[in-house]
């Protein structure tokens, strides 16, 4: 079904009018237009439980790299795309290893972690127009489907998918994904996923106002929607107030219902947030809000073979995500937080985030009454603007949650601590 609904939006695609400039008729070729790019990354996170669970710390080194070919000349484009990734345990072996939540190097059957691993796929593309037909590994980053970057190495998926930009403004996604790579693990299979389909799109309606809607079904697990709408206003003396709205609803299949709920009829979940921040000089300020409401909590990401979602572990794009995505059922939070900019203060690529964000109303399934967590998040991060080290990325995170002994079987408080260093060398 998913596959006839893709030839008719490819067909509409290129049957459409086009508002700019043919990417196709532009190609300089398959080696011309190649580039090939290396992300080396060190990485460390670790866990400071406060409910008497084993503390948990990984450290490693990763490196990924991307070959992306140009596309051949012709009406018909012809390119492929190569990804390899490798990393090396620098800490975090049996015992320290193992947490859901960090998941550098999966566990074996002895309870220790992998040394090393290394993994990689590759993809054929074709592009006509201003469309992209691509099939085999890829990382696919849409709201329904996004992959988790955020650790050490990355999640891939394998399959098809369709990106189009025939009309200015407007992009259109289609995709059919059948394996899923976890980013802990070695081969493209290791994650569970039997299938995942997907359909949305994003337009930009002025330079002001843009909006998004996507649509996922899962075999199996659920179906899932997503709106989002931004809306940016210029105010005067260089300042700018921006609105992000961002939903999702969720409906789960009753057999998957009753394996992860214990209730086949606990299906159906609707959470969104209102974002509001107002940027002036090097400052901004952000408030928002995020309620969940129905059935069950908001679920995404793990691994279908671990007892998870499996639809990337950054499909979470709402306000109050930070250690906690402040998505239990029928929770109620708000956020508070503020940036600064240094490059005001004589050092460029320098920047500061803090937010406290506390969540209420949390169902967590023992009866015991409302639960309630909060979390205060700040993070430095520091680019290199010049010199050999040019576009390195230092980070330093740090997370203090609490959460209430009547949500203890929804989350775990803690603290955390994120340090990562980032360095892209792009090889040509």
């Amino acid at each position: 079904m998913l596959n006839k609904r893709m030839s008719l939006i490819a067909l509409g695609i290129l049957s459409a009018t086009t508002a700019h400039a043919n990417d196709q008729a532009e190609s300089k070729g398959f080696v011309e237009d190649s580039h090939l790019n290396i992300g080396v990354r060190n990485a460390y996170i670790s866990r400071d439980y406060k409910n008497h669970q084993q503390d948990k710390a990984e450290w490693g080194q990763g490196f990924i790299g991307k070959f992306e070919s140009g596309f051949t000349q012709g009406t018909v484009g012809v390119g492929v795309d190569v990804i390899g990734q490798y990393a090396i345990r620098l800490d975090g072996g049996k015992g320290r290893s193992g947490a859901g939540g960090i998941d550098f190097f999966k566990q074996g059957d002895s309870g220790s972690a992998a040394n090393d691993l290394a993994k990689g796929g590759a993809a054929v593309k074709f592009r006509v127009s201003n469309t992209v037909l691509k099939y085999g590994e890829q990382m696919p980053a849409v709201p329904v489907l996004q992959y988790d970057n955020t650790r050490l190495l990355s999640e891939t998926y394998t399959g098809t998918s369709i990106v189009s930009k025939e009309i200015a403004g407007l992009q259109l996604d289609a995709g059919h994904f059948t394996k899923e790579s976890r980013k802990s693990a070695e081969g493209t299979d290791s994650g569970g996923l039997k299938s995942i389909n997907y359909i949305g799109g994003s337009y930009k309606f002025t330079e002001s106002l843009s909006a998004a809607l996507y649509a996922s079904d899962m075999e199996d697990v659920l179906k899932k929607q997503y709106v989002n709408v931004n809306y940016v206003l210029a105010l005067p003396e260089k300042q700018s107030l921006t609105f992000d709205f961002n939903g999702y609803k969720t409906k789960l299949d009753r057999s998957f219902a009753l394996q992860n709920q214990g209730d086949a009829d606990a299906r159906d979940n609707k959470i969104w947030s209102l974002g509001a921040t107002w940027a002036f000089g090097p400052h901004s300020l952000t408030l928002a809000h995020q309620r969940s409401t129905g059935d069950t909590g908001y679920l995404y990401g793990g691994y279908r073979n671990a007892g998870g979602i499996g639809d990337g572990g950054s499909t979470v794009l709402l306000a109050n995500s930070y250690w906690s995505d402040f998505n239990g059922k029928d929770e109620r939070s708000w956020q508070a937080g503020y940036g600064l900019d240094f490059s005001a203060f004589g050092v460029p690529g320098l920047t500061y985030n803090i937010a406290y964000v506390r969540g209420t109303n949390i169902d967590d399934g023992s009866g015991r009454g409302d639960g309630t967590e909060r979390e205060i998040f700040n993070q430095f991060k520091y680019v290199v603007q010049s010199g050999a080290a040019k576009d390195l990325s230092l980070r330093a995170r740090a997370s203090w949650l609490r959460v209430s002994n009547n949500a203890s079987n929804y989350n775990v408080g803690g603290n955390e601590i994120r340090l990562f260093a980032d360095y892209p060398i792009n090889v040509f």
